[in-house]
């Protein structure tokens, strides 16, 4: 989905529980923007957020708030963040990647929950269905699980004799599980070895030489993202 298509959307789904702010006269309708990386990281997208929010005629410190938390990609924040937003009963949060968008369902049942990007939102339990999604969450999902199979097949077609490969999997992230398990059922239909190396933080990364002897020389890096 493109850019201002989301936006719009985030546009519309700020405006679900302003009938009950209305008896909260000068308080201003707040969207809880939950970044999961940092600021630095993330400030192309917040520009051109705050950006589109103007054109659409929500201009921050004026017509709308916009409550910043940024989780400075640690995982174990969401929870803090989300149970924060919550808290605060903000009209509406604005999440990015699966775990943050997890963990605010998990902290509010009511308040409006909007997601950039989520991986494969049924499976993880987000939304009823595509179709119709139900609760307060909906958002753009990326099917990411449904390519990593086909990943594996390309690095089959690269590497001739290929038979054994290792994948980093970052344990956090509950979408990276779900590629991990895709990963498997298709490297038995390859009849390829799969070697999992897990990860939690930055610093379980260290070279195969420090990890193990054993493990391949061939690599699938496509499940660290926080």
């Amino acid at each position: 989905m493109r850019r201002r298509e989301f936006i719009s959307l985030l546009g519309g789904a700020a405006t679900w529980p302003l009938a009950a702010r209305a008896q909260q006269p000068g308080k201003l309708p707040t969207i809880g923007f939950f970044g999961a990386a940092t600021p630095s990281a993330w400030r192309h997208r917040v520009a051109s957020f705050v950006q589109r929010l103007r054109e659409l005629g929500w201009i921050e410190g004026r017509t709308i708030a916009i409550d910043y938390r940024w989780a400075d990609g640690r995982t174990d924040r969401l929870a803090e963040i989300a149970a924060e937003f919550a808290r605060l009963k903000v009209d509406v949060i604005l999440t990015g990647g699966t775990p943050s968008t997890i963990a605010v369902k998990q902290a509010t049942s009511v308040i409006p929950i909007v997601f950039a990007l989520a991986g494969d939102p049924v499976a993880n339990s987000l939304v009823a269905s595509l179709a119709k999604p139900g609760g307060n969450v909906t958002g753009f999902s990326t099917q990411q699980s449904d390519l990593t199979g086909k990943r594996l097949e390309l690095l089959r077609e690269m590497v001739p004799g290929l038979g054994r490969v290792a994948v980093l999997v970052n344990m956090g992230n509950p979408q990276n599980v779900l590629e991990r398990d895709e990963v498997g059922a298709t490297a038995r239909t390859l009849g390829l070895e799969v070697f999992t190396l897990e990860i939690r933080r930055a610093e379980d990364i260290a070279p195969p030489s420090r990890r193990s002897r054993a493990v391949p020389k061939h690599y699938i890096s496509l499940l660290i993202r926080p």
